[in-house]
């Protein structure tokens, strides 16, 4: 399985996403979002339009990580990606 994790790499729950992640043998493809303008411009859209967030929007939190998977469903939970 492949997925695609929007985070940061100043992000601690980013950073244990990613080694978990990796100890369970999953290929993730890390779009940071302080690293590139377009991924942030990106995400940004997703946490302003997508239902995922809808209890995030209006607060301090940034919502990372989120994961993306190959069918284009995404979680805001790494237990959704791990089971």
């Amino acid at each position: 399985m492949k997925v695609t994790v929007i985070g940061s790499h100043l992000c601690p729950d980013t950073l244990y996403a990613l080694g978990q992640l990796t100890a369970a043998g999953v290929e993730a493809d890390f779009q940071d979002i302080l690293s590139c303008h377009g991924v942030l411009q990106d995400y940004l859209q997703i946490r302003e339009s997508s239902p995922l967030y809808e209890e995030i929007r209006g607060t301090r939190r940034l919502g990372i990580p989120c994961f993306v998977k190959e069918d284009g469903t995404m979680t805001l939970d790494l237990k959704d990606i791990l089971q």
